[in-house]
């Protein structure tokens, strides 16, 4: 969908939780937007201390992967704006498959996913590093 198309006044969130509504059974849609609002409420007060998101770790056994991937879809409308944004798994050697969003663009050009890949690499080998100083220091290891 592109810009023309959204009605007056329309947040490109709302468009998109306003099409995921129709599409989606009314329990899966609600257990959505329980993992949703709160980010979407944080969003618009401005208040978000990252750019990183994860969901949180109560909701995660009781949803499916379709409803983690739309949610992580919403919020990533709602920060970008955009309506073309995907979720695509990376198979990254010692960590497995990862799943991120991205634009259409980046999606579907190889070079741009591999530098994709390759930063999830890196920062993993860091997390990796910094537990081990975190451990051997006696510290707290969840990074």
């Amino acid at each position: 969908m592109n810009e023309p198309e959204l009605p007056p006044d329309g947040r490109p969130v709302d468009v998109y939780l306003g099409l995921l509504r129709i599409r989606m059974d009314t329990e899966d849609y609600e257990m959505l937007l329980s993992v949703v609002e709160p980010v979407l409420r944080a969003i618009d007060e401005q208040r978000l201390p990252a750019l990183d998101f994860a969901l949180d770790e109560s909701h995660t056994d009781e949803l499916s992967q379709e409803i983690r991937d739309e949610a992580a879809l919403v919020i990533a409308t709602a920060v970008t704006g955009r309506l073309d944004n995907e979720v695509i798994e990376l198979d990254i050697d010692d960590t497995g498959p990862v799943r991120v969003v991205t634009d259409a663009a980046t999606a579907s050009d190889p070079v741009r996913l591999g530098e994709i890949a390759d930063y999830i690499r890196e920062r993993q080998q860091l997390n990796d590093e910094l537990r081990g100083i975190a451990e051997v220091s006696n510290l707290p290891t969840d990074i």
